[in-house]
Order: C-alpha cells, then sequence, then structure tokens
C-alpha cells in the first residue's frame, strides 16, 4: 500500500484566486484552494489520500511516490553538435570529463 504522504506537495500563492493552493507533482490535476497556506497543504494532502483510496478500489494504476522511485543516474540528452563542440572545450579547458563537466553545471541550477 501506497503511503499518501510520501508524495512531493508544495503550496503556492494564486494571485488569480487569492488563496493559496496546494499541489502534488505525482497527479498533476488535482489541486486543493484555501486562505490559510497550512489548511491548503492539508487539504491537497487529504484529497490525494481520498484519490489513491478510490484508485485502490477500482484497481487502477496508483504513481509512485518520486521519493521512492530509483533513479540510475544516467540521463541521455539530445543538443546540437555546436552546443556539444562548445561543452567539450570547456571540459578540456577544466581538465576534467565532459561528463563531468556538464554534472557540475547542472548542480549550479
Amino acid at each position: 500500500m501506497i503511503n499518501h504522504e510520501h508524495y512531493s506537495y508544495r503550496v503556492i500563492w494564486s494571485a488569480e484566486d487569492q488563496e493559496f493552493v496546494g499541489l502534488c507533482t505525482e497527479f498533476p490535476s488535482l489541486s486543493y484552494l484555501d486562505a490559510d497556506r497550512i489548511n491548503a497543504l492539508e487539504g491537497i494532502t487529504n484529497l490525494v489520500k481520498e484519490v489513491i483510496a478510490d484508485m485502490e478500489a477500482n484497481g487502477e494504476n496508483i504513481p509512485e511516490p518520486l521519493s521512492e522511485k530509483n533513479y540510475s543516474g544516467k540521463l541521455l540528452v539530445r543538443i546540437p553538435p555546436e552546443l556539444h563542440r562548445q561543452l567539450a572545450r570547456e571540459a578540456t579547458e577544466e581538465k576534467i570529463s565532459l561528463n563531468r563537466y556538464i554534472s557540475n553545471k547542472l548542480a549550479c541550477f
């Protein structure tokens, strides 16, 4: 059984709604509005719990929490040859592998 508290939740302010919006990354179609930030978080958490129970009752596939997924650490990205050349040159100038150079660049985000 999946624990609904293991999902990725966040709360943002909606200028359009003039309320806080509770969101869950693994369930992008769900949201919960409330004037109080804490209540918005509690609301989306409870909503996800209800949706999971409903999905289980109907035999539907339930998304795995991102926090429980295993990642290989490998990422294949297609880039233009000119950018590949530029990155390879910069990595060589820093005397590190291209993989390490790109990893370091990504860590800065």
